[in-house]
């Protein structure tokens, strides 16, 4: 029984050492954007959240909106409000 409990003990505590910051996709855009916000460029697809293509673009509001495929453009223009927010040239 006590070494069922130490192996217990000691695997918790080999996983508890594996824990680190998250990495989600998600997380990793919102770091882009922050930092491309502060600079008022766009990196980051805002609907995949893939890394953009200068050459797939579309044009909304007077302002070019980048993203990684030209799926995504179909998906923005059918509800571009969902994806406004995270895309820093619409920031104040």
């Amino acid at each position: 029984m006590k070494y069922a409990l130490l192996s217990l003990a000691v695997c918790l505590l080999a996983f508890a050492g594996g824990c680190k910051k998250d990495n989600t996709v998600e997380s990793k855009q919102k770091e882009a954007n922050s930092a491309a916000a502060a600079q008022g460029e766009q990196t980051i697809c805002p609907v995949m959240g893939g890394k953009i293509d200068k050459n797939v673009k579309t044009e909304y509001q007077g302002k070019t909106v980048y993203f990684c495929c030209s799926g995504c453009i179909d998906t923005f223009k059918a509800d571009p409000n969902k994806y406004i927010d995270k895309l820093p040239q619409f920031k104040s």
